[in-house]
């Protein structure tokens, strides 16, 4: 790794993406948001599972407002445009499985980021805010489409009306993220379910996401049609084959990875 607002590591698949700014709760910085999406594609290309986490005490505080400011009028919607769609992005339409790693607290645009993840596992102290309405701005970095669709519009509704911070334990109840695991076991616990998926059937793992995403935009008939498709791709994989021979020897299976 190397200093910098965004570390970088790539060990057995597993590339680990850290938010380096602890004195600022990792806000997100416009150096920041470039170098996090560098390290994105970079992962993209030669990893088989993404970790985005934080450095220090929070996951991500969000926009780094004195930053914004310092560049002049703050131009919230070029910023979006240019900056955040692009994160989001590479997030939802990369070929892998992202974890969202939050030890802390994830604010704003920063518990929106840990949303657009493929797999939220947080530790029992950490939080989730919708800050936005405590500065006069509404939810962005696909809050609005991430919550209604993860919890419900009545929640969705609450959480970004009264910012009002949501436990870990009420995100894993509500549905928001996929599980919430002890403090003393945390880090374990991810670095557990990256390898897994760094040791698991690579292409499946890409079709799964893929056929997911797309299926909110889908009806019906499209998303039989997407199954069928990437079903036919994966039945020709050496994946398949490994895996039903596994299965039938009783082993474990040695999935290619990519």
């Amino acid at each position: 790794m190397s200093d910098g607002p965004v570390l970088y590591a790539l060990s057995d698949g597993v590339a680990t993406i850290t938010l380096n700014r602890p004195e600022v709760m990792n806000a997100l910085s416009a150096r920041l948001r470039a170098d996090l999406l560098g390290a994105l594609h970079r992962a993209h290309d030669h990893a088989r599972v993404i970790v985005l986490t934080g450095a220090g005490r929070a996951f991500c505080s969000g926009q780094d407002l004195a930053d914004a400011q310092a560049m002049g009028a703050v131009d919230f919607e070029r910023i979006l445009n240019e900056e955040y769609v692009p994160l989001i992005r590479a997030i939802t339409d990369g070929p892998l499985p992202v974890i969202a790693a939050v030890g802390g607290a994830a604010a704003g645009a920063g518990a929106n980021l840990a949303l657009a993840c493929d797999v939220v596992i947080a530790a029992q102290s950490a939080s989730f805010i919708q800050a936005f309405t405590r500065i006069g701005l509404m939810p962005d970095a696909g809050g609005t489409y991430w919550l209604p669709r993860q919890v419900g519009m009545a929640r969705a509704m609450g959480a970004a009306l009264f910012a009002e911070k949501i436990t870990a334990q009420q995100a894993a109840d509500w549905g928001m993220i996929w599980e919430m695991v002890p403090d003393a076991d945390f880090a374990a616990h991810v670095a557990a379910r990256a390898a897994s998926l760094a040791r698991g059937p690579g292409q499946a793992l890409r079709a799964v996401k893929s056929a997911l995403r797309a299926s909110a935009d889908h009806d019906l008939g499209q998303q039989l049609a997407l199954e069928a498709r990437l079903q036919g791709q994966l039945g020709a994989t050496r994946d398949l084959s490994e895996g039903v021979a596994a299965f039938l020897e009783k082993r474990a299976p040695r999935f290619e990875g990519r």
